[in-house]
């Protein structure tokens, strides 16, 4: 079950990227290759008589592509000048590389939304929920009800912020939560974490949590979903952040290992898990693609910001090569990650 559900997941966000791409270009009358599921050799694959489209499924369902004439920006003998992706105005371009991600985050908010509506909706600002018995946070007179203003002069205003400053603590020293407690006083509590080693792995352990009380309703989800895409995402800028300051590790970075393990944790813990599993990834795979790094479709963007500054295409070849060194940067990157996720799992 655990392959099944991550051959799922890692297809639906694939499909709704590639579909984000393939229908912007087809309203932009660009012409299709393939749109394809997958990589590596064909399994299934059929040909559309009325646009010559070919859509297939390939073997390894880790990637996907929508081939689009004219998308390397060099000349095309056999389909019309018109239909070429280069040849289309500067918005018709931008929307095309802009739509797959965007289509990761319109999945991303319905799951959450969803999810709301069937299951509720947790507690999202930063109000002590839990606090676990004999744990540092009760020893630090933390309680049920305190609001979290900020962590070590970092500003937070949800439970993801606080998750994540937590989570980027790498040592023991004490930590400082700027509470309101329930009487409206503001203070500044002291919590030293404890340390704790599992498969290996460090980690300093606080105590405090959310809780489980729930609320329902479509107002609720739509404010769950709205908040959580927003603090997801904002995670993300601090998790790249951290990956290019040197505070967050490449080690600590997952790969399809890694994500296959995760996927079998959060299989064990029901449905919901899954959904919330894929909302996640999903707006993983739509900020990663935006970063301006070449072969993602950030990198793309950021050629036609500098063509629309400078008011004419940035030369084919150079960019051409800018997306081939790119790719090779992100196959090494690919190999690296693996290799930690496999020596994770020893």
């Amino acid at each position: 079950m655990t392959l099944i559900y991550f051959i799922l997941i890692l297809g639906v966000i694939i499909f709704i990227h590639e579909l984000g791409h393939f229908i912007f270009a087809r309203r932009a009358g660009v012409y299709i290759y393939e749109f394809s599921i997958g990589m590596g050799p064909k399994i299934l694959s059929k040909k559309s008589k009325k646009n010559e489209t070919e859509y297939s499924i390939r073997l390894i369902p880790l990637g996907g592509f929508c081939s689009m004439a004219g998308e390397s920006s060099e000349d095309e003998k056999t389909v019309p000048k018109d239909k070429l992706l280069q040849n289309k105005t500067w918005l018709q371009k931008f929307l095309v590389m802009f739509a797959g991600p965007l289509f990761n985050f319109i999945l991303a908010f319905l799951l959450l939304f969803f999810m709301g509506l069937v299951y509720g909706t947790p507690q999202t600002k930063p109000i002590v929920g839990a606090i676990e018995e004999n744990s540092p946070a009760e020893a630090s007179g933390l309680k049920v009800g305190d609001r979290i203003v900020s962590i070590n002069d970092k500003n937070v205003k949800n439970w993801d912020e606080v998750m994540m400053r937590l989570q980027l603590i790498n040592n023991g020293d004490p930590v400082t939560f700027e509470i309101i407690n329930r009487q409206g006083d503001n203070l500044d509590i002291e919590i030293k974490p404890k340390k704790v080693v599992q498969d290996k792995v460090v980690s300093y352990h606080f105590g405090v949590g959310m809780g489980d009380k729930k609320e329902h309703g479509l107002v609720s989800s739509l404010s769950y979903a709205t908040s959580k895409l927003g603090s997801l995402t904002k995670s993300m800028v601090t998790v790249i952040g951290g990956l290019f300051t040197g505070k967050i590790s490449v080690s600590n970075v997952s790969g399809p290992v890694g994500i296959y393990s995760v996927v079998g944790e959060q299989a064990k813990a029901g449905f919901a898990s899954i959904l919330y599993l894929t909302a996640f990834l999903s707006i993983n795979v739509g900020f990663i693609n935006l970063i301006p790094f070449p072969a993602f479709d950030g990198g793309r963007i950021l050629f036609l910001i500098i063509e629309k500054v400078k008011g004419n295409p940035v030369n084919p070849k150079v960019e051409n090569m800018f997306h081939y060194i790119g790719f090779f940067i992100l196959i090494g990157l690919m190999i690296l990650v693996t290799f930690n996720d496999i020596l994770r799992l020893f």
